[in-house]
C-alpha cells in the first residue's frame, strides 16, 4: 500500500512539472512516467487518462496552495497581498492556470468540473456585506472574480509587468501597497 502511495505521489509530481511547463496538448506521458521513475502503464492505472492527470494534478496544486491562505473578508485588501506572495513564489501554479484557461475551460468558471469550488468565499463575502464590512452594490462573485485579477496583476500572465523574486524587495512592497489600498478603496467599508 505504502509503495502504491508513493508512486501515485512521484507520479502527481512529476505530471504537475510536465503540464506547468508543456501544458496539457504538449505533456508526454513517457516523460511523466521516466521523471517519477515509473512504468507509463501506471499513469492510466491510477489517473485514467492524461486530462483527468492534469484535472487532478491542477485541482491538488491550487487547494494546497490556497489552503495554506485563510480566506479574510474582514481583511480583504491583506489577503490581496498574500495572494500576490503566493504567485510570486509559485510560478508553477500560474503556468497552470494559465493551461487550465487556454486548454481546458478557455470560457466559464474556471473550475467548472466543481461547480461549488468558491461557494464558501462567495458566502463569507456575501455574509460581510450584510454585516456591512464590505460594499453592497456589488454581488459576492464579483468581489471575488475582481479580487483573484486583482491579487495576479503582476502573476505570470500579466500583460504589463510579470513580477520576479529577484526583482528589489521595494518594488514588491510598493505592488502589495497598491493593491491593499485599491481593494480597500473598491470593496471595503472599514478603515
Amino acid at each position: 500500500m505504502g509503495d502504491s502511495t508513493a508512486t501515485r505521489a512521484r507520479l502527481l509530481t512529476a505530471a504537475t512539472e510536465e503540464f506547468a511547463t508543456h501544458g496539457i496538448a504538449g505533456a508526454r506521458v513517457d516523460r511523466i512516467a521516466a521523471a517519477a521513475a515509473s512504468n507509463k502503464s501506471l499513469i492510466y492505472s491510477y489517473f485514467g487518462n492524461k486530462d483527468t492527470l492534469f484535472d487532478i494534478a491542477f485541482d491538488t496544486r491550487v487547494d494546497t496552495d490556497i489552503a495554506e491562505i485563510p480566506f479574510t473578508p474582514d481583511d480583504l485588501p491583506g489577503y490581496a497581498e498574500k495572494l500576490y506572495d503566493m504567485y510570486l513564489g509559485d510560478p508553477m501554479l500560474v503556468r497552470l492556470l494559465t493551461w487550465a484557461r487556454l486548454e481546458r475551460t478557455p470560457v466559464g468558471p474556471l473550475f467548472d468540473r466543481r461547480p461549488d469550488h468558491d461557494d464558501v468565499k462567495f458566502a463569507m463575502i456575501a455574509d460581510a456585506q450584510r454585516a456591512g464590512l464590505l460594499v453592497d452594490d456589488v454581488d459576492a462573485a464579483d468581489i471575488w472574480a475582481m479580487l483573484i485579477a486583482m491579487a495576479g496583476t503582476w502573476a505570470q500572465a500579466a500583460i504589463i509587468h510579470t513580477a520576479d523574486r529577484s526583482e528589489p524587495e521595494a518594488d514588491h512592497n510598493r505592488r502589495r501597497a497598491a493593491l491593499a489600498v485599491t481593494v480597500r478603496r473598491a470593496f471595503c467599508r472599514y478603515e
